[in-house]
């Protein structure tokens, strides 16, 4: 059995008091907001000429971003401006924030750094690791050349790979709902298979979920299971051997009703093969969605069932969460998920992100002439100053400007 690798790096402290005072001015200078604290204090709500604008009550960084975004912009003022900081991949799933840290002087290489990449990263070199972790080969390789790791991981993405490695350690296979080519899932599934003893495999969706659950209680056809999942199971997985007993974990963005029912069909799947009171040997199941992901998606719930015209969602077009809202969205109104506010070309004309076909789409005379009341939300990794662009553009339209707004006062009854 092979031992479970364990990664020690040097303690760099990058929260002092007064490196912190210095990255909160400069985040705040970045990424802060006149207009959507204005609409906080106004019930999330703006009312203007004819047009309503309603915000989600959670929308926008959460925690485990805005700490990312922080240790990225401490590193940068803690070590020596000669030390080189790369950054592995994305900080987060937007490119106007990672555009503001490569503006700090970091470069960004590849998630899983090429030989090329490697070979200009020397001893003493900073790397930073995303919000959504790396994959272990990966964190041991810099190890090896004695990198500096400034880790952003997000606490919630670090207790789904407790969890993995538990599954791991009792010969259990974990079920991970999720997209196998996201970064986070990659770095899950590394922590599953780290023991040497572990196995996984990756379900997109409810699909995905029934053809495993009727193999599991059927049986079926290998060669055509493999293929099926190809690149989203672990090496020397074999679904004859490695369903007999699983745990359910998550990517922690996804929808939680849907990692639900996961798990609910899963369960179902074994009590079937096995019989209930066999239960516990077959299958476990732990609550991994992040907290932050269901506040958003439990806002836009409660939007979705006010009166709305359409809405808009914004943020990174590879963000998982975000994307999630903008399917939320579909299945109710008229829902354009956009990257920032130039997407909103004018009155007639939006250009926005179509997951079904993936990629950008045009769609003409979207805004109503008359009056219209819009919704809307943003993903984890969307600053509020994209947000205010966008309402900033669709007063624009009106004929109206921010400036207009802001000097309004709070409306009787709700929080200054």
């Amino acid at each position: 059995m092979a031992a479970e690798p364990t990664v020690t790096t040097p303690k760099i402290n990058l929260r002092r008091p007064d490196i912190m005072a210095e990255v909160q001015a400069q985040v705040v200078s970045h990424y802060r907001s006149e207009l959507v604290e204005y609409l906080r204090a106004h019930g999330h709500e703006l009312r203007a000429g004819n047009l309503c604008i309603k915000l989600a009550k959670e929308f926008g960084f959460c925690y485990g971003v805005e700490r990312a975004i922080d240790l990225a912009y401490a590193a940068r003022k803690s070590f020596p401006p000669e030390t080189p900081i790369f950054l592995l991949g994305e900080i987060i799933h937007n490119p106007e924030v990672n555009d503001q840290i490569r503006n700090l002087g970091i470069r960004t290489i590849s998630s899983r750094p090429t030989p090329e990449e490697l070979a200009l990263l020397k001893a003493g070199d900073v790397v930073i690791i995303p919000a959504f972790g790396t994959e272990v080969r990966t964190r041991q390789i810099l190890q090896e050349k004695g990198c500096v790791f400034v880790d952003t991981t997000c606490g919630d993405v670090m207790s789904v790979w407790k969890r993995v490695r538990q599954y791991a350690r009792d010969q259990v296979t974990s079920i991970i709902h999720g997209k196998a080519r996201h970064e986070e899932t990659k770095a899950t599934t590394s922590q599953a298979t780290a023991s040497g003893q572990g196995h996984y495999l990756v379900v997109y969706n409810l699909e995905e979920t029934d053809y495993v659950c009727r193999y599991i209680v059927q049986g079926g056809n290998k060669q055509e299971f493999l293929e099926k999942f190809k690149g989203a199971y672990s090496p020397g997985f074999d679904p004859d051997v490695h369903l007999q007993a699983v745990g359910v974990a998550n990517q922690t963005t996804m929808l939680r009703n849907e990692t639900e029912e996961v798990q609910r069909r899963f369960k179902a799947a074994m009590e079937q093969k096995y019989g209930p009171e066999n239960l516990e040997r077959h299958f476990r199941y732990f609550d991994t969605i992040c907290g932050a992901t269901q506040d958003r998606q439990d806002a836009l719930q409660k939007l979705l069932k006010e009166p709305l015209d359409l809405l808009l969602v914004i943020g990174g077009y590879n963000s998982s969460n975000t994307s999630h809202l903008a399917e939320m969205g579909e299945a109710v109104l008229p829902t354009y998920f956009i990257k920032n506010a130039a997407k909103m070309v004018s009155p007639r004309l939006i250009t926005h992100w179509n997951q079904h076909v993936h990629r950008e789409v045009e769609t003409e005379n979207w805004l109503p002439d008359g009056p219209a009341t819009i919704g809307i939300t943003a993903g984890a990794s969307c600053p509020n100053n994209l947000i205010e662009d966008v309402i900033a553009r669709l007063l624009e339209f009106r004929g109206l400007s921010a400036k207009d707004v802001l000097g309004a006062p709070p409306r009787p009854g709700t929080p200054a």
